[in-house]
């Protein structure tokens, strides 16, 4: 599956940047670029990156994340991950990342969640 990114302005200068499909080796520098991007053409009041439709993120997709937030950092920018997919919200939080942007719930909220089974 290919990645293809959308971005979209929100209210008060929020830039909205929505990847779909798999962030890997062969396509994660397309995230670092399209944050780039948006702070070449100005400085957004802020970045959220949604990732609901994200359905797989390698190592080297994860280091792309960790790039455009230093990135986005070093312009001032606040970037987070907003609506991580399940297999998002697990590798950001395997890695020890889910803190730096900003402790999102996984897409889909608890109401999604597999059940627990208790012995």
């Amino acid at each position: 599956m290919t990645l293809s990114i959308m971005t979209s302005t929100l209210a008060d200068g929020v830039v909205e940047v929505s990847p779909s499909g798999e962030i890997d080796v062969e396509n994660a520098y397309e995230i670092r670029e399209t944050v780039a991007g948006l702070l070449a053409d100005g400085r957004p009041a802020r970045i959220e990156l949604n990732m609901q439709n994200v359905t797989f993120i390698d190592s080297v997709g994860i280091s792309a994340l960790v790039a455009a937030f230093q990135l986005a950092g070093v312009s001032e920018v606040k970037l987070v991950v907003t609506r991580p997919s399940r297999f998002a919200h697990r590798q950001l939080w395997v890695t020890g990342l889910l803190g730096l942007f900003g402790n999102p719930a996984p897409f889909g909220g608890a109401e999604s969640a597999e059940p627990v089974v208790s012995a």
